[in-house]
């Protein structure tokens, strides 16, 4: 089959490498190929536990990093912004590097990618203990805790960006590359869950109405040692999953290169493929789409405890919103896979769109019933904005490869920026939304804030997402999206010979 018709802006058509006519034996070798492509399900499971910190980390982050800062730690909300923008600046400044430094590493016994892994485990874990730590000093608190979260970010994405490029090492197959990234989503989702209900139920003590009850005055109150305390023992169960699932990661899943399939076409520089497939359209369309689409979720977690403790009388309800917001995600995620599987991925992502009026709702109707609702409703599309991208990724890579023919190492690049301009958008999102809290008024330990405080949570829970996720849909929406390609013996014969996955 002929590759799509290169554009002006692509060049001169490719040669095209001769496929041979599929002979009587080519449906046995069909066959043989697509069993020896198929990942056994303790693979699968071993995939997803490997991704199961950071998801931890980065859940307990985003749901409660915010609110330790400014009522726990007691840092004003100008130095939470920049908290909370340089860490974010950090991590995406550290996927560019991650991904030329993986891309020039040199394979070893275990890999090229599952090095990176094991190598960041024990210094990720002890940034992230620190990030929740009270340092007994009061004044460079703001500097101790943009260190951590910087550093912190910057080891996840070392961290990350190996692991889900491994995915395009699991198998040649499209199709056991979605279930396997179906697997680790639920996995992951799975592991957050519990991440974040022990680490809710753990630090649940620090924020207690009756905290504030004992002061008389409308100012800061004075932190427990107790709720400092929690926190440090929820960050350390949380750093302990880094060890143990690595562990599994490495016993339960192998890269498997195909070093009988070299590459088509030469090599690119890191620099070199960061500029073409940043000017590829489908994947510039997937990125600006979903540097909305990112951004919304990210807000959309970061100021529910904050609204619930601040906005609205829904304070003793927080845990209960978090694990429902968790668990519908969890239990929507395999249904998810299944409408990608039957109806396709574009279509899927009108998913995202139904939690656009119920955030609207929350932020009109503060009761707990519609809390619920809302939380449910936001965990069913924030499965289907985590599954999307991931799942349309490798394909994104198979297209390119079919337009432009370019040997290996393509995968971490694609990955590594979509990770960083992803991480750039929320960076931007929370710092500024942070901002907005200080020119407001809000005060950092207070039991009660101003009606402006109110009126500001309201618009970041439910005005802004909403416009965030309307202008990415809307962008997903525009031009076409290229599909899974054809399983046919020729296809993916000639698949084989235009692209090579292999690092080695």
């Amino acid at each position: 089959m002929a590759a799509p018709p290169a554009t002006a802006a692509e060049g001169p058509p490719q040669p095209q490498p001769h496929v041979p006519e599929p002979g009587p034996g080519s449906t046995k070798r069909g066959r043989e190929d697509s069993r020896a492509g198929r990942l056994s399900f303790c693979t699968k499971v071993c995939y997803g536990i490997g991704g199961v910190p950071n998801q931890i980390a980065s859940s307990a982050t985003a749901f409660y990093l915010q609110v330790f800062l400014l009522d726990i730690a007691q840092i004003p909300a100008a130095q939470v912004s920049l908290v909370l923008f340089g860490g974010k600046v950090s991590g995406a400044a550290a996927d560019p590097v991650a991904g030329f430094f993986i891309n020039r590493s040199r394979r070893t016994g275990s890999g090229r990618l599952m090095p990176w892994v094991l190598g960041c485990t024990p210094f990720i874990a002890l940034a992230y203990f620190f990030l929740w730590f009270l340092p007994p000093f009061t004044s460079l608190r703001g500097l101790w805790y943009t260190t951590c979260y910087c550093l912190f970010q910057a080891l996840a994405t070392f961290f990350q960006v190996p692991y889900t490029a491994l995915t395009m090492l699991l198998t040649s197959c499209p199709r056991e590359r979605d279930s396997a990234t179906a697997y680790r989503m639920t996995v992951e989702m799975a592991g957050t869950l519990m991440g974040a209900t022990v680490h809710g139920l753990i630090v649940s003590g620090a924020h207690r109405p009756h905290r504030c009850e004992a002061s008389a005055t409308p100012g800061p109150v004075t932190v427990s040692p107790n709720a400092a305390r929690l926190y440090c023992i929820a960050a350390a169960v949380v750093a302990a999953t880094y060890p143990v699932c690595s562990s599994l990661l490495c016993l339960g899943v192998k890269e498997r290169p195909d070093p009988s399939a070299p590459a088509s076409g030469p090599g690119l520089s890191f620099l070199a493929g960061l500029g073409l497939t940043t000017r590829h359209p489908p994947y510039l369309k997937l990125v600006v789409s979903f540097l909305f689409i990112s951004a919304a979720v990210q807000v959309e977690q970061s100021y529910l405890v904050l609204f619930c403790t601040h906005a609205s009388q829904l304070h003793d309800h927080v845990q209960g919103l978090v694990l429902t917001v968790l668990v519908s995600a969890v239990l929507s995620t395999p249904l998810w896979e299944w409408v990608l599987q039957h109806f396709g991925k574009t279509t899927s992502a009108f998913g995202i769109f139904v939690m656009v009026p119920f955030a609207v709702l929350l932020a009109a109707v503060p009761t707990a019933p519609v809390a619920y609702v809302v939380a449910f409703v936001s965990g069913v599309s924030i499965a289907v904005s985590l599954l999307l991208p991931w799942s349309m990724l490798p394909d994104m890579v198979d297209d390119f490869q079919l337009r432009h023919h370019y040997g290996p190492g393509l995968e971490t690049i694609f990955y590594s920026s979509y990770v960083f301009f992803t991480k750039l958008s929320g960076a931007c999102a929370l710092g500024i939304s942070t901002l907005s809290l200080q020119f407001s008024g809000y005060k950092a330990g207070a039991c009660k804030q101003a009606e402006e405080v109110v009126v500001t949570l309201k618009v970041l829970i439910g005005a802004v997402p909403t416009c965030m996720i309307l202008a990415g849909l809307c962008i997903l929406m525009v031009g076409s999206t290229p599909k899974t390609p054809s399983q046919d013996a020729s296809r993916r014969l000639s698949l084989q010979r235009r692209t090579s996955y292999s690092l080695a």
